[in-house]
């Protein structure tokens, strides 16, 4: 079966993963960007060939939120045969400003997406082509989206390993603005706060603030652009989570029952994470953790992870907090509840430092 020839606007992040994905799967890819420079790199980095195609069967727009609407018209205009889709973050706002740029029957030819993934790093350079590895890919479609038009983004999507998801565009942007966008404001302001704090009190981070900030590197024009695609989906959130932070402010004063206050705002979160999918996708599971102190040398962690595997113990998540000012680190394995005893002592057993194995054999003696 012959490919499809997918052509690829913009060779950013998403772009050029995209085209580095998709040529990983054979597909025939051509990249244009306004950059001459940009999309020379792309290229280098095998996404694709420089060039502006006289035809294509699928056009993939990857630009900026803030011009994804024009360039899909241009792109709908230039190839008249093509099927048109986009990467932009926002769905309702891209689509609406297609629309009143061209005509409905026209726009029978796009089709919205949205691969939920990403890094902080931005650019060509930070492309890899398993960025969509098991990662959601939302689709937004109707009943009027030619079937053989959302037959080939789709393969496209899934060729990128990704999961297809069909989502309505509100309901998209309703969900993002909860999942993705405001997370990123809140990861963003908590670092802010930082900025002007001594360096011996921020040397004194751990991992929960390195969680909590993570995403706080992100690219600050992209954010506006996103921030403002999806400008009332992300208020609202946000004027929820003020109104609970005025609240714990409040009970901030210890007055009558203000500990029941603050104890019910961590309760809700609890049920909030409680509810965020688990390994592939599955129901949220609960597991135990074991912890072990390794020293930050070549070759750790694999002699770790062997002597994990030795044990038959599957590894269900992990977690790493280095220590300030030595080389040493603690590693939080996630296991099933019933591999919490094995692997502790297990671990113990082959010398690694588990406080709780030394903790479990003081109590039975």
């Amino acid at each position: 079966m012959t490919l499809p020839h997918v052509h690829i606007i913009g060779t950013g992040l998403l772009g050029t993963s995209l085209g580095l994905a998709l040529r990983r799967a054979e597909y025939p890819v051509t990249l244009s960007d306004q950059s001459p420079t940009a999309v020379r790199l792309a290229a280098d980095m095998g996404a694709g060939t420089a060039a502006e195609p006289s035809t294509a069967d699928i056009v993939v727009v990857a630009t900026p939120p803030d011009v994804a609407a024009r360039t899909i018209v241009a792109a709908l205009d230039t190839w008249p045969e093509a099927t048109v889709t986009d990467v932009a973050s926002v769905k309702t706002a891209v689509l609406a400003e297609a629309r009143t740029l061209t005509g409905d029957p026209v726009l029978a030819r796009y089709i919205g997406c949205h691969p939920m993934a990403g890094r902080e790093k931005s650019g060509a350079i930070a492309a890899r082509d398993d960025l969509f590895l098991a990662r959601p890919w939302v689709v937004c479609s109707d009943e009027d989206t030619p079937a053989d038009r959302l037959a080939a983004v789709v393969a496209l999507a899934e060729a990128t390993g990704a999961a297809v998801v069909h989502l309505d565009p509100e309901f998209h942007d309703s969900a993002v603005a909860r999942v993705s966008h405001a997370p990123q404001v809140l990861a963003s302001l908590m670092a802010g706060r930082l900025k002007d704090m001594p360096a011996d009190g921020v040397a004194l981070a751990g991992q929960g603030l390195r969680d909590v900030t993570r995403i706080a590197a992100s690219d600050p024009g992209l954010w506006t652009q996103i921030l403002a695609g999806n400008a009332a989906e992300v208020r609202a959130v946000l004027a929820d989570v003020r109104a609970d932070l005025d609240a714990l402010i409040g009970a901030l004063d210890l007055e009558p029952g203000a500990l029941a206050t603050i104890a019910g705002l961590f309760a809700a979160g609890n049920e909030g994470h409680d509810r965020i999918p688990g390994k592939h996708g599955q129901a949220p599971a609960r597991y135990s953790s074991v912890t072990v102190f390794i020293d930050d040398t070549p070759g750790a962690l694999a002699r770790l992870f062997t002597d994990v595997g030795e044990l038959g113990v599957n590894v269900e998540d992990i977690r790493i907090d280095h220590a300030t000012g030595i080389k040493l680190g603690s590693v939080d394995i996630s296991v099933i509840p019933s591999a919490q005893v094995t692997l502790t002592e297990g671990l113990a057993a082959r010398g690694w430092w588990v406080p709780e194995a030394a903790i479990d054999t003081e109590g039975r003696e």
